[in-house]
């Protein structure tokens, strides 16, 4: 059930943002890290070893902790085959598949809009500008596990697409066959058709910061990227954080997360339905509703109820829903919005009769979904916008993935003499008051 909160009890509990390294890591994980590692080491460590290991070993560390900690068979490929990625397409289902196509098509149209244009000026004497490049190779990193998210690949791969990235490289969790004798291993079907419905031909079985590791460093079978993109479990984060500096990283995603802002003219049996959308991905998910109207929360409250009973999630939701979810009353409307701005959630739902309004007074979202009909399922598959947007309260600073995450600004000088010569004795004089002697010295040869 979704316990009512008022703003003060909520503050204190469900909209309460923990720092990421103060999370509690469950005894459970620390009992795995103790049974692979012959040691009680924090998770922090656990991922160190890890990618230490397959920096320094290659191909060799990296089949033994697949092996480890997938049960990945050591002389099995890692690479999935081209056959096995159209293979994977041609037996999707007809539907799926067209669901599927439109949405690739309503993504590429969105992110073709976004500006993307290197500029230069003649007006500072000479030519300054800059050259807009996209990455020449990124790793994109795709959860596999009881919801594998071929729409994922989707809004992520496009979007890299489109920037004009060359080489665009997915690594997948292995998943075992079920009845296949041979004990093979392959990624989700549906993902490895959301690969070949995109184009993309490089895929890896591999997951987990042993996958971080072979995209950050490179192997003998996985050359190196230089941005990994996508969320995973604690150690898939982990892993990002430690490798940042030697390759790029997109961000650090958590939990996903969602805010519905409602009044009275909003259904309630939809704003259940929207909240236990967001809350069944995850024990961890996170789903709350912020109204003004006591009302709307107690029929929400009693929809939520019903229609878990019919959800096959419903293990999932019993955690997630009284665990970070939660209904919140305000005092009004702009207490909602300042509530929110102050969470800054993933995504923010306007379920008001003038979303509109509303909106102006949103600073903190990575997504706006503006009335009951753009609902935030509609953003998870075929809306346009990607799917991948800023968790953890991010918002505040973050944006959600775009074409200009694949790329790389390079600025352009080149003065003509005349400029040189007039501003190259401010130069010396700001590296003087720097005290930065020979600085100054390379101005005055322009100067004289």
């Amino acid at each position: 059930m979704i316990k009512i909160f008022d703003v003060e009890t909520a503050k204190k509990s469900i909209l309460k943002r923990i720092p990421p390294d103060e999370t509690a890591v469950p005894p459970v994980v620390l009992d795995r890290i103790e049974a692979t590692f012959g040691e009680r080491i924090s998770a922090e460590e656990a991922v160190r070893r890890i990618l230490r290991d397959v920096r320094d070993r290659g191909d060799a560390a990296l089949m033994e902790w697949s092996g480890k900690l997938d049960a990945f068979p050591a002389d099995a490929p890692i690479r999935v085959p081209a056959e096995a990625l159209s293979a994977a397409l041609e037996a999707l289902d007809p539907e799926t598949r067209a669901a599927l196509e439109v949405a690739a098509d309503r993504i590429r149209e969105f992110y073709r809009r976004q500006p993307l244009t290197s500029w230069f000026t003649n007006d500072l004497g000479g030519t300054l500008g800059q050259f807009i490049r996209p990455h020449a190779r990124v790793g994109l990193y795709v959860p596999g596990g009881t919801a594998p998210l071929p729409s994922s690949v989707l809004m992520s791969a496009i979007p890299a697409q489109v920037a004009g990235v060359k080489d665009i490289v997915i690594v997948s969790p292995p998943l075992r066959i079920p009845n296949d004798q041979s004990h093979q291993f392959t990624i989700s079907p549906v993902i490895l058709a959301a690969c070949a419905l995109v184009g993309v031909t490089e895929v890896y079985a591999l997951g987990g910061a042993q996958a971080i590791a072979a995209l950050a460093y490179g192997t003998e079978s996985v050359p190196a990227v230089d941005k990994i993109f996508g969320p995973g479990n604690l150690f898939v984060t982990l892993a990002k954080r430690q490798v940042f500096g030697a390759v790029g990283i997109d961000g650090l995603a958590g939990p996903t997360e969602t805010v519905v802002i409602a009044d009275d003219s909003a259904r309630p049996a939809w704003v259940a339905a929207d909240l236990l959308a967001q809350a069944e991905h995850d024990v961890l998910a996170s789903a709350i509703l912020l109204t003004p109207s006591q009302k709307l929360a107690e029929a929400v409250q009693v929809e939520v109820g019903r229609q878990m009973e019919t959800l096959p999630r419903a293990e999932i939701l019993a955690q997630s829903l009284p665990g970070q979810s939660g209904i919140v009353i305000t005092k009004d409307l702009d207490e909602a919005a300042a509530l929110n701005n102050a969470y800054a959630p993933e995504h923010l739902c306007l379920a008001v009769a003038d979303p509109w309004a509303i909106s102006e007074k949103i600073s903190n979202a990575g997504g706006i979904f503006m009335g009951e009909h753009s609902f935030e399922v509609l953003g998870d598959y075929v809306a346009g916008p990607s799917h991948v947007m800023p968790t953890g309260g991010s918002a505040r600073f973050a944006s959600p993935l775009n074409v200009w995450d694949f790329v790389h600004i390079i600025s352009l000088i080149a003065l003509n003499p005349a400029t040189t010569a007039q501003i190259a004795p401010l130069a010396a004089k700001i590296a003087r008051a720097e005290g930065l002697e020979a600085h100054a010295r390379s101005a005055d040869y322009r100067s004289r």
